[in-house]
């Protein structure tokens, strides 16, 4: 299972990278609209992030709940340990599947609205090149 959250973390890091670049404030040039273009091709196979991190996340639940229950007499402190770590990488693990839905939204989100402003960009250059 550490793959599939390996995978899941170098996703999220790309997503958040892409986020950052689209956002830096640059003027229009070239290689700002190949990272828009590049952008926009990339947002169909980062979809697939969502049902994976649904899958991730019905993973955590059912190791919820059958995570074996002890009372404080029933376990040794080796128990506690394992338990609290097992709760801590859960809550770990739960944080990064919603960071990499959180930047999924957010590029997805940021990508439209900077090639909705390029557009209105060429717009406006096409009118008052009329004028």
């Amino acid at each position: 299972m550490a793959l599939e959250w390996v995978v899941l973390g170098y996703a999220a890091g790309a997503e958040a990278i892409m986020l950052l670049l689209l956002t830096l404030p640059q003027p229009i040039n070239p290689l700002r609209k190949g990272l828009i273009s590049v952008t926009k091709a990339l947002l169909k196979p980062f979809l697939s992030v969502v049902p994976f991190c649904l899958f991730l996340l019905m993973d955590i639940y059912w190791k919820y709940e059958t995570r074996p229950t002890c009372s404080s007499h029933h376990c040794s402190p080796s128990d506690h340990l394992r338990h609290q770590k097992s709760m801590m990488k859960s809550q770990r693990n739960a944080t990064l599947i919603a960071a990499a839905l959180l930047f999924y939204w957010l590029l997805y989100s940021v990508t439209k609205l900077v090639d909705r402003i390029d557009e209105l960009d060429r717009r406006v250059q096409k009118l008052k090149d009329e004028d």
